[in-house]
């Protein structure tokens, strides 16, 4: 078999703290070990990724819906009616593999991001009404260990990492004169939420330890083709927003990411990905607790490309097949990938 075992790039090198309150699943779920192929070299790797996410569809279940239908239930129960968030992601990793069994990845984003809401307003809706934020800053850290010597042909892997609260993150204090975290981003002096602080959950960082446990396999099913199926579960296990009044922590996510790869022509690799990705409720006073759950898939063309003997680059587009989102959230119509990794 070749091109055996994802040493160098864990299951998740989006490392950033995905916008739950704009769409509780939104985030890049492409599996970017299987992007840039598995190499069985020991020593050191850098990667760069670029992640573009534009949440721009209101969504509620499994359906599209109007602004107009959100803020027709206001003032009464108090829906918001967020109008647009747009993600961008840069995440530099760092990884040092000792031996065919072992490998360590540092992988550090950093977040660009504006959103825009018109609070709890009611119809009809007008541009005046929207409030924008904008995030420029460090996201969350994620150091993730493998393990790849359970078989001889290191097509079987386990993964350990933490996610580090290494990005800026709060909210307002629980009697709302005051601010708890660490440097949190407010809305701009204009709209219906001039002023007050954005959400918690679109901040850069969560304020959260997260435990990262993984698992994948990879098996050549033909001479050119290669199939792999690999899976992540992450939760927080301490969190440093926890006054009462005052507390987050981010919901449970598990992805899935079944794929090929056609690897015929040495300079080129198209592949396919099918990526599912369920989150779990954020939890505590500070949470959108009502539209931070649900259930989407994404199916990801895409092709990687070996620049040189030791560099690739891959481009992916990933287009949403199906959405289960609890609450009105918003959503995007497609998400883009690019990334560059080499090898010393």
């Amino acid at each position: 078999m070749k091109h055996l075992h994802p040493t160098l790039f864990a299951l998740a090198l989006c490392g950033a703290s995905i916008g739950a309150h704009a769409c509780a699943t939104c985030g890049c779920t492409l599996s970017s070990d299987a992007a840039m192929g598995y190499s069985s070299s020991a020593g050191w790797q850098l990667g760069l990724q670029y992640d573009f996410i534009d949440q721009d569809q209101l969504r509620l279940g499994s359906n599209a819906v109007s602004r107009a239908q959100a803020a027709a239930l206001n003032p009464d129960p108090g829906q918001e009616v967020e109008g647009r968030t747009t993600s961008r992601y840069l995440t530099l990793s760092v990884a040092y593999a000792p031996s065919a069994d072992w490998s360590l990845r540092l992988a550090q984003p950093y977040v660009m991001r504006s959103h825009s809401t018109y609070g709890e307003a009611t119809n009809p809706l007008t541009p005046d009404q929207l409030s924008w934020a904008h995030v420029s800053s460090v996201g969350d850290l994620k150091l993730i260990a493998s393990y790849l010597g359970l078989l001889p042909t290191h097509n079987l892997g386990l993964q350990l990492g933490l996610k580090l609260p290494t990005g800026a993150y709060g909210g307002p204090d629980a009697a709302g004169t005051g601010v708890v975290g660490r440097r949190p981003v407010s809305f701009g002096a204009t709209g219906n939420a001039a002023g007050e602080l954005l959400d918690t959950s679109l901040q850069a960082g969560t304020g959260s330890t997260d435990l990262i446990v993984g698992a994948y396999y990879v098996q050549a099913i033909s001479q050119n083709l290669d199939a792999f199926v690999n899976g992540q579960f992450q939760a927080a296990v301490a969190k440093k927003l926890d006054q009462p009044g005052a507390d987050y922590r981010p919901g449970n996510q598990g992805t899935l990411s079944l794929g090929l790869r056609y690897q015929a022509h040495p300079d080129w690799t198209p592949q396919l990905q099918l990526n599912l990705n369920r989150k779990s409720h954020d939890q505590g006073a500070l949470a959108d607790r009502s539209g931070t759950a649900g259930t989407v898939a994404y199916l990801s063309p895409g092709i990687t490309l070996n620049l040189a003997t030791s560099s690739q680059v891959f481009a992916f587009v990933q287009l949403p097949v199906y959405r289960q989102l609890e609450g009105f959230q918003l959503a995007p119509r497609w998400t883009a990938s690019l990334g560059l990794s080499h090898a010393f």
